[in-house]
């Protein structure tokens, strides 16, 4: 163990390193020994950690989004090709390489956090085996050895002995209780980060064999940590709660703000912005803008819940703009209705009903709302009698308001008659 531990020193000195300066501010604050300055130590070290992760947190939610997105090519692929597997694998990396995704990208965090997590283990079984370990000398070796967390050492393991519990001076009932609960607590934590990851961020409108990946990892997942879990220090399970606590809060952050269009928690998201906007009139932040600004963009291939979003704004008089923000009355701007079409928010004037040659030389009668003729007729319409008859010339002549003619002014000329 000796040799390993001093084979990667190049990792176990720094993150050694990082606990120490931890512990001298804590220690200053709770005592040396105790169990909250070495604990709140290794929560601070984890702390650290995922926000030098951020970066790669961001890059797995984009690799995540980019393989929703491919799922409904996947599936035509696997539809395709589902008795030849070798041509499904051979299309399946042609697709990951020409959109530039990666589905090991979703795995980056898990990744980066195992050298410390690696470091750590080693540091810890060092206090437990009494060996100094990293910038961990002798007067702090025996400080680590000292502190309990809620009656457990440090440095105690589930599958300890009593002799060995004894010589930590701990009780081997204390041990196993927090060392239970806190494996119970880990893998709990896990198995709900996975489940709220897969039943409110997953467009549900597809299914490929990713989301049953995902699916059988949510359980995969949290047996693992049980049972490795008997095998870790105590210090060690602080490490994996505190960076599950901060995966899933973390995880509730980006659900609730940016989550994966076509999910719940899309649903979710654009009501409440409903209902922000029709109150306040506009989009209040960045990101809000930049959701709408994406909505938008996306015209007819909108989904079910960015379209009743949309037609949402549009009754309320209030319509989206390219930019992201949101304009209320005559404002002009594309948007998709409830049956597909394209409309605007504002509504056109309707342009009058052109009557036929036929209809303008027997008279018909003409829709309300337009004139019954080019002038105002000499004699009011409704000062004749109903039914009466039509005056004529006194020499047989035609009458006035003979069809196509006006009742007074200038005559308009006749159109030549077919022969």
């Amino acid at each position: 163990m000796d040799t390993i531990a001093s084979l990667f020193s190049f990792i176990t000195t720094p993150v050694s390193w990082v606990i120490v300066q931890f512990h001298k501010v804590y220690g200053a604050l709770f005592g040396a020994d105790t169990g909250w300055a070495w604990g709140l130590s290794i929560v601070s070290l984890v702390i650290l950690i995922r926000i030098c992760l951020i970066p790669l947190f961001v890059k797995q939610i984009k690799a995540t989004r980019a393989m929703q997105t491919l799922q409904p090519e996947m599936k035509k692929i696997q539809e395709r090709y589902k008795n030849d597997k070798q041509r499904q694998s051979e299309e399946m990396m042609k697709l990951y390489k020409e959109t530039g995704t990666n589905p090991l990208s979703s795995c980056l965090p898990i990744l980066a956090q195992s050298p410390f997590f690696f470091a750590l283990y080693h540091v810890l079984n060092g206090i437990a085996n009494g060996d100094t370990i990293g910038v961990i000398n002798e007067s702090l070796l025996q400080s680590a050895q000292k502190a309990h967390i809620f009656g457990a050492p440090l440095a105690a393991k589930f599958t300890d002995s009593a002799a060995e519990v004894a010589a930590l001076d701990a009780s081997l009932a204390n041990v196993r209780i927090v060392t239970a609960i806190m494996i119970v607590l880990m893998s709990a934590s896990q198995f709900f980060t996975q489940r709220q990851l897969m039943t409110k961020n997953v467009d549900t409108t597809v299914k490929t064999p990713f989301m049953q990946q995902q699916k059988m990892l949510m359980y995969v997942f949290p047996v693992m940590f049980a049972v490795f879990g008997i095998n870790f220090p105590v210090g060690v399970l602080v490490y994996w709660l505190t960076t599950n606590v901060w995966t899933m809060g973390q995880q509730m952050y980006v659900i609730r703000n940016n989550p994966t269009p076509g999910s719940k928690a899309q649903g979710a998201y654009l009501e409440r912005l409903y209902k922000q906007v029709t109150h306040h009139g506009k989009t209040r932040s960045r990101g809000q803008k930049a959701i709408v600004k994406a909505i938008v963009a996306k015209g007819r291939d909108r989904n079910d819940y960015e379209r009743k979003f949309i037609n949402g704004l549009n009754k309320a008089g209030f319509a989206a703009q390219p930019d992201g923000t949101v304009a209320k009355g005559e404002a002009q701007t594309a948007t998709l209705t409830e049956d597909g079409d394209v409309t605007t928010a504002t509504a056109r004037r309707q342009q009058p009903k052109r009557q036929t040659k036929a209809q303008r030389q027997s008279g018909a009668t003409k829709p309300a709302g337009e004139p019954t003729s080019l002038t105002k007729s000499d004699e009011p319409e409704d000062a004749k009698p109903a039914g009466a008859p039509k005056p004529k010339t006194g020499s047989g002549g035609r009458s006035r308001a003979q069809s196509g003619q006006r009742k007074g002014g200038p005559q308009r000329p006749k159109s030549p008659s077919k022969k």
